[in-house]
């Protein structure tokens, strides 16, 4: 009797779930107790999760497709809770256009691509059914719901909520199986009724603007700094921003392209008012590649959100604590570099003849930014690195001249070129002090000579006589852009140049080339350098660059800059030279970081980036690092290497909490390797890592600079 009764309950249960609009259940089983709180029924999912300092925020989630999907955000502690926004839907826009992917200009790597001066297409995502999960994965809650299509593409949304903070990031999740595809997209939160009251922003010189939504009826696109935009109503404000430097693809230059944008009917797809996340699918008019879309790859087109009842100049504050108020902080021990930039400060001011102003722009911007060292890159492509020599001498003496003027005791401007000759590619050179040389040598013309004006003068004819001025005056060199641009290809052809295994070819330069959504990281391309280069067994190490153009305080110069963070203890003074600067470079003492991950301290039992650890001989060892951060921590890898292989292995840091400091100890087996190193990433891809630890062999190689 009672199985036939458990029978009967069954049958009624399947019944009613396959009834016409009957919702399925969601899904539970991933839910871990991690503090927050979820609770569903046929109409809602409603989630708590603890904010920290801003107490709780309950999102309610519409499981009728037919309503907005986001029917309440509210703010406040687990008794009392205030509504801050109500019926907002995500929208998602996206751009599909095609990859060139030739190999000799470096295949999914490329930088050199045009696609939007090829046919494109734009297209509103749909958004159908509400069905799906909600997960624990450590201090993060994730609901994965829906079905969004656009164009070739295909997936689900993402909601993951931040323990800690009021934060949280939208993302559609979506895949496509075409073929050489590059894609942007727009982002954003819309409502059909009135909402916002008002939107709020800062302006590029950093003052807060306000505009009465009213009834405007075509959305507007905004130059903004900090990359958000707030809705605001009576009781609270909803910021809208994207990852600082995830979402924005190399280009050749930091214009703010009004990356955000507010209003109705945007681009005359979205119906209702909304707020949101754009880019100018024309980008800086150069070379323009979008988002890397590899066929299979789920690529991750997201943006944050975060929740207040306070007022928008004040979620802003919150927001910007996420970049440091986009500033380098300052780590005791540590002075922080960036290196190649193309302002062309002395061929376009200097030496034009126009007024040259005592305080440059470029020199506010990145000293503002917390950057105590830059490295510049002039003369790229408007100076005349091969003579003659009355000229080339002239823009030297002008280089030094005006970088030792513009340096002081808190900042230090260092005279530099990317390189195009000699050595294959391009490549950067740095002397510890003012260098003069040209870049070609006619017959009988010394290596070495006088000059009653500029004293030293050397000419390069050939790549020995390069690497012999390297020598001579303790200079560095490294390949810039490696593996793509005009260096695809590079350093790879010359790996057993005798100038590459050379003490004064330091390595190569990293930046974010290419970008691509599906990555929990940033450009993976040097970073696999790096591993390449420790398994041929050179001690190399890599830098970060920027590698941009135009600097001004209009620009969305974070986005684009990353920065080294050298061990010096204090800022070495023009006019005695620069030598600690390549000596911290040289002994691998640095960390890169994008700002918002750092490493204070690291070593693998007691030794160092760029000390060489004598391995037990059960080849165990104990990785103690210290980090700081903002965003909450996504993972941590060792990457490790045998001559051969490179071995990876993923700490997930899902535990941490937004704005945090420890110190952590990873037991590694080390047996049989050569070398490791680590990186650290956090949940909007933001990221750190060390230069390698290298490990004592039994055999050094025979060539270069041993692995010892």
């Amino acid at each position: 009797m009672q199985q036939a009764l458990n029978k009967t309950i069954l049958l009624v249960l399947l019944f009613s779930t396959l009834a016409p609009g009957a919702q399925p259940a969601i899904d539970l089983s991933g839910l871990k107790k991690n503090g927050a709180r979820v609770h569903t029924d046929k109409s809602y999912i409603t989630i708590q999760w603890p904010a920290g300092k801003s107490g709780m925020v309950k999102m309610i989630l519409d499981r009728d497709p037919a309503r907005p999907l986001f029917h309440s955000i509210q703010a406040g502690s687990a008794n009392r809770f205030t509504e801050v926004v109500k019926e907002l839907d995500p929208v998602f826009i996206l751009r599909e256009g095609k990859r060139t992917l030739s190999p000799s200009s470096g295949g999914w790597d490329v930088f050199f691509d045009k696609v939007p001066t090829r046919p494109y297409i734009t297209g509103l995502m749909t958004f159908s059914n509400r069905n799906g999960s909600v997960s624990s994965d450590g201090s993060r809650t994730i609901v994965k719901i829906g079905t969004l299509k656009a164009a070739s593409f295909s997936g689900h949304l993402e909601i993951t909520l931040y323990n800690g903070s009021p934060l949280f990031n939208i993302a559609a999740v979506i895949s496509t199986a075409k073929d050489s595809t590059a894609i942007l997209y727009d982002a954003g939160l819309v409502h059909k009724k009135d909402t916002w009251k008002t939107i709020a922003w800062a302006d590029v010189n950093d003052r807060m603007q306000y505009r009465e939504t009213g009834m405007q009826d075509t959305a507007q696109n905004l130059e903004v700094k900090y990359r958000a935009i707030i809705g605001h109503t009576a009781t609270g404000s909803c910021a809208v921003f994207p990852a600082p430097h995830q979402y924005f693809y190399p280009l050749d230059e930091a214009f703010n392209l009004k990356f955000t944008w507010q209003g109705r009917n945007y681009l005359n797809m979205v119906p209702g008012f909304g707020i949101g996340i754009r880019q100018d699918p024309l980008g800086d008019r150069r070379y323009v590649p979008w988002f890397n879309a590899p066929p299979g790859t789920f690529q991750r087109l997201n943006f944050f959100c975060l929740v207040s009842t306070d007022s928008p100049a004040a979620t802003l504050d919150a927001v910007k604590r996420f970049t440091n108020n986009d500033h380098f902080v300052a780590l005791p021990g540590y002075k922080t570099m960036a290196s190649h930039f193309h302002n062309e400060f002395i061929t376009q001011v200097a030496l034009s003849g126009k007024p040259v102003p005592e305080k440059p722009e470029f020199k506010t911007v990145l000293k503002g930014a917390g950057i105590d060292i830059v490295k510049l890159a002039e003369f790229h492509g408007v100076g005349h690195p091969r003579g003659p020599d009355s000229v080339r001498l002239k823009e030297l003496q002008a280089l030094f001249a005006q970088t030792k003027r513009l340096s002081d005791t808190g900042f230090l401007l260092l005279p530099g070129e990317e390189v195009n000759n000699f050595y294959g590619g391009h490549w950067l050179a740095l002397f510890p002090k003012p260098v003069y040389w040209v870049m070609s040598k006619k017959t009988g013309t010394p290596f070495l000579s006088k000059d009653p004006l500029y004293g030293n003068v050397y000419h390069v004819g050939s790549k020995e006589e390069m690497l012999r001025l390297l020598e001579q005056e303790q200079g560095l060199a490294w390949v810039a852009h490696a593996r793509t641009k005009a260096s695809t290809g590079y350093p790879d052809q010359y790996r057993e140049a005798d100038f590459f295994k050379s003490d004064t070819y330091l390595g190569a330069a990293w930046k974010a080339i290419p970008a691509d959504l599906s990555w929990a990281t940033l450009s993976k391309r040097v970073l696999h350098l790096m591993d390449d280069m420790a398994n041929w067994g050179l001690k190399k190490y890599v830098l970060g660059e920027s590698d941009i153009f135009t600097i001004t305080r209009q620009n969305e110069m974070y986005a684009h800059l990353n920065v080294n963070y050298l061990q010096l203890k204090k800022l070495p003074r023009y006019d005695e030279g620069w030598q600690p600067v390549l000596d911290v470079l040289r002994n691998g003492r640095f960390f890169v970081s994008t700002g918002e991950v750092l490493i204070p301290a690291f070593n693998i039992n007691g030794k160092q980036a760029g000390d060489t650890l004598k391995t037990a001989a059960s080849g165990k060892a104990t990785i103690t690092i210290q980090l700081s951060w903002t965003f909450p921590l996504r993972h941590a890898e060792i990457v490790s290497g045998d001559g051969k292989q490179v071995f990876r292995t993923s700490i997930p840091l899902n535990q941490t909490l937004p704005f945090g400091k420890q110190t952590f100890r990873w037991p590694v087996q080390l047996g049989n390797r050569k070398w490791v190193r680590v990186e650290v990433w956090d949940v909007a891809a933001n990221g750190a890592f060390t230069q390698p630890v290298w490990l004592q062999q039994d055999k050094a190689p025979a060539h270069g600079r041993p692995v010892q």
